[in-house]
């Protein structure tokens, strides 16, 4: 089983943002992290998540660590309801960030994926590092 943890960060919501991924294996730990110069805390992580699945580009089992509650309930709650209502939330309101759920379900479908919340900021190692990553990616560009 792959293990990945992904974070988002934003100077200012919106405002210059960055993401940060960790991609555990039995071989190796491989990082990634990125940058958009005006973005939103929740496209980030959005981000980090779909960056990491496009980079393991495998059909397998995996464990997505977030801190983001909006990106684990999303994908795993409320998707279900905005295909089924053509992409309106529970109040008939275009769902925000629509091309990225629509990019981040094709790219679950492919594997076998279980979701884990996590605490920020709580002395996880990985999500520490990922957060880190995330906030280097907006510094290293502003």
């Amino acid at each position: 089983m792959i293990k990945v943890y992904t974070d988002g960060a934003c100077k200012g919501n919106p405002g210059p943002g960055g993401w940060g991924v960790a991609i555990i294996s039995s071989e190796k730990t491989v990082y990634l992290k990125g940058f958009s110069s005006k973005t939103t805390n929740n496209i980030m992580e959005l981000t980090a998540v779909i960056e990491a699945l496009k980079t393991i580009n495998l059909k397998t089992t995996i464990k997505i660590y977030t801190d983001s509650k909006y990106v684990k309930l999303g994908i795993t709650e409320w998707i279900l309801n905005w295909k089924k209502n053509g992409w309106k939330t529970s109040s008939k309101k275009d769902v925000k960030n629509k091309i990225l759920w629509i990019q981040l379900d094709k790219l679950v479908n492919k594997n076998k994926i279980k979701w884990e919340w996590v605490k920020g900021h709580s002395g996880n190692k990985f999500n520490e590092k990922v957060d880190e990553l995330a906030n280097e990616a907006i510094s290293e560009n502003i």
